[in-house]
């Protein structure tokens, strides 16, 4: 299925029946990605009333609670609302869901006891690209992050300088596979996710970053169409499915 896209007068081809998932699943228990100190998802039949929800308990159907956090516990994309004093909702926020992407593999330099993703690595990555959205792959690149425990860890994080090249180059969606684009223990400052939306500013109210990917090794560094899938929650942040769709004609 090949679809054919325009884009800033530029026509380009994908193959719907190529997606790249970069999503981390949600699933139950100690083996599910987590971070900032909750306890583990949970997914378990309903209980009521000597109801339990599992087919092969007696029920009809199988009927499961779900307990968890889209910060800790899965691939989420969030709004500026993480953030802001005032309600803001990722399901009004991000009303389109198609991007041109470029996708990067950054290893992070050591700043003092922290690992950071700088200015300078962001600036050396994209070059003169513009982009709607921007995926970052951190190295090393190997299958645990699909189920690391990141809490009390210090994660490598984004500088401020870096998320301010960020919004230099125009880039609305940021995607990275990490816990936070921010330092584990930083006060509360927040400064990449502040830079990012311009709190300083005129808040850039349709901006998101998209939090805890997974990009496999063998897809290459490149541009792509992104398609960020977000479940329709009215909170600051949902669980996300984005897509990477390669370019066939470039």
């Amino acid at each position: 299925m090949i679809a054919s896209i325009k884009h800033n007068s530029r026509n380009y081809k994908i193959d719907l029946t190529k997606p790249l998932d970069i999503s981390i699943a949600l699933q139950d228990g100690d083996k599910n990605v987590n971070a900032w100190y909750l306890d583990p998802p949970k997914i378990a039949p309903h209980k009521q009333d000597g109801f339990v929800g599992k087919v092969s308990e007696g029920s009809p159907v199988n009927f499961n609670d779900i307990w968890f956090n889209p910060h800790s516990h899965v691939t989420h994309t969030e709004c500026l609302g993480h953030i802001s004093k005032e309600f803001n909702s990722i399901n009004k926020k991000l009303k389109q869901f198609f991007f041109l992407a470029e996708l990067i593999t950054v290893a992070p330099e050591q700043m003092g006891e922290d690992f950071v993703i700088s200015e300078k690595q962001i600036k050396y990555a994209l070059g003169n690209k513009k982009r709607q959205a921007v995926v970052i792959r951190t190295m090393p690149n190997l299958g645990y992050k699909r189920s690391k425990k990141y809490s009390d860890t210090n994660p490598t994080y984004l500088t401020e300088e870096a998320a301010k090249c960020l919004v230099k180059k125009g880039v609305e969606h940021l995607l990275i596979d990490l816990p936070s684009v921010d330092k584990e223990k930083d006060g509360g400052e927040l400064l990449a996710h502040k830079a990012f939306w311009n709190m300083g500013g005129k808040p850039r109210t349709k901006a998101t970053i998209t939090e805890l990917i997974y990009v496999p090794n063998p897809v290459e560094d490149g541009t792509y169409f992104l398609n960020l899938q977000v479940a329709p929650f009215e909170n600051d942040a949902s669980p996300s499915r984005p897509v990477l769709y390669k370019i066939e004609n470039k």
